[in-house]
């Protein structure tokens, strides 16, 4: 029961609301803390990792995710919001893996494996995965996860005590609320409201940085058609794909009022 009440204060006081589409969210760790996990848990990944050699592949990823970052941050910024993303330090990387996969850390520290770069096909493609990583972020969706799951699996106790007292476990947690080794769109994880959250949030910001949002379905098609198998919606953290397609077309005429002013 007192545990049960701690954590109902703990929601209580760790409100926040996810910038442009309104969600009240539970964040109990200061962002600050999140952007320095994020930088070593990034470092490290790096380090046991291979970097691409493939110039195409890593310039391109880098244009693309340097070109949505300022539409991001420009955006934010006119909008009084500039403190979501406030201590970012961007980066782009391409690692060698086969994996459908990329992801982006609390602070900036984004990551495209090879694998998937072949399914974007153009920049296009590859905004529609930036941008979708890139919502993950702005949107603190790893806070949010990892928050709930250090209320639940370690009662609430403090990023900074737990890294002192279960680093490793805390470590391990963290990359799990960080999407980091699981398949971009297919396995994150993340819940379906983050994945469907992502999704609004990605196709607005690639159609601030001037890429085409309505090719954003085909991008997702192309996904599910490499997809062997799937359980189904309610068994799922993500969204069915006829859904998210189906959802993506419905905000598409918001996301080409961002584009067209572009």
């Amino acid at each position: 029961m007192k545990k049960l009440i701690f954590l109902s204060l703990l929601f209580l006081i760790s409100c926040a609301v996810v910038p442009m589409t309104g969600r009240k969210q539970f964040v109990a760790i200061p962002s600050s803390q999140m952007i320095t996990l994020s930088a070593e848990s990034y470092s490290k990944v790096l380090a046991e990792g291979k970097l691409s050699s493939n110039n195409y592949y890593v310039n391109t990823v880098r244009k693309v995710g340097e070109r949505l970052t300022v539409a991001v941050e420009s955006y934010l910024k006119q909008n009084n919001l500039a403190s979501a993303t406030e201590g970012y330090e961007w980066q782009y990387n391409v690692l060698v893996s086969e994996q459908l996969n990329a992801w982006c850390m609390p602070g900036g520290q984004i990551a495209f494996y090879e694998g998937i770069l072949p399914l974007c096909e153009d920049e296009n493609g590859i905004a529609v995965v930036m941008g979708h990583e890139i919502a993950h972020a702005v949107a603190q969706h790893g806070n949010e996860r990892m928050s709930q799951q250090m209320a639940i699996q370690m009662g609430g106790i403090a990023l900074s005590e737990a890294l002192k007292t279960q680093k490793q476990e805390t470590i391990d947690l963290a990359m799990l609320a960080f999407g980091v080794g699981a398949k971009v769109g297919v396995e994150l994880p993340y819940s379906r409201t983050h994945e469907t959250e992502a999704d609004e949030l990605g196709l607005y910001f690639m159609a601030m940085a001037g890429y085409d949002p309505q090719t954003a379905p085909a991008f997702w098609e192309r996904m599910e058609a490499k997809s062997t198998s799937r359980p189904p919606e309610f068994l799922s953290t993500h969204p069915d794909p006829s859904n998210r397609i189906a959802n993506l077309k419905r905000i598409m005429p918001k996301a080409m009022e961002y584009y067209k002013a572009k």
